[in-house]
């Protein structure tokens, strides 16, 4: 009897720690742009920071986009990046000291189509 409830209780532990433990991984989103290019962000915890990486896929090389990345409003990264071959694409990774939060990712083409990619993805 005594077994059976310490397995009790140690499966009832297990059960309210394996949640968080799951809450605390990476998180992935993708979607369609303005016009024909595509988008993936990408966030997940890194030695009590976040790592995030934002990548769009527009099948045409050197084309420059002008990239915002914030976390909960709060911008942390503001440039411009080239697509490049061999898939026409580029990609953003920052890291942020800050854990938890939503990330959000906005690239405008400055090659005179006016795309638009909008991501979203939250710890």
């Amino acid at each position: 009897m005594r077994k059976l409830v310490m397995l009790a209780v140690a499966a009832l532990v297990m059960g309210l720690l394996a949640p968080a433990a799951l809450a605390g991984g990476e998180v992935r989103r993708s979607g369609s742009c303005s016009a024909s290019s595509n988008w993936k962000i990408k966030v997940k915890p890194d030695n009590g920071g976040t790592e995030v990486e934002f990548e769009v896929d527009q099948n045409r090389n050197g084309q420059d986009w002008h990239v915002i990345l914030k976390r909960d409003g709060n911008r942390f990264f503001s440039g411009t990046k080239t697509t490049k071959a061999p898939s026409g694409s580029f990609e953003v990774r920052k890291m942020v000291n800050a854990s938890g939060g939503t990330y959000t990712a906005t690239a405008h083409n400055l090659e005179g189509s006016g795309e638009v990619c909008r991501g979203r993805a939250s710890l």
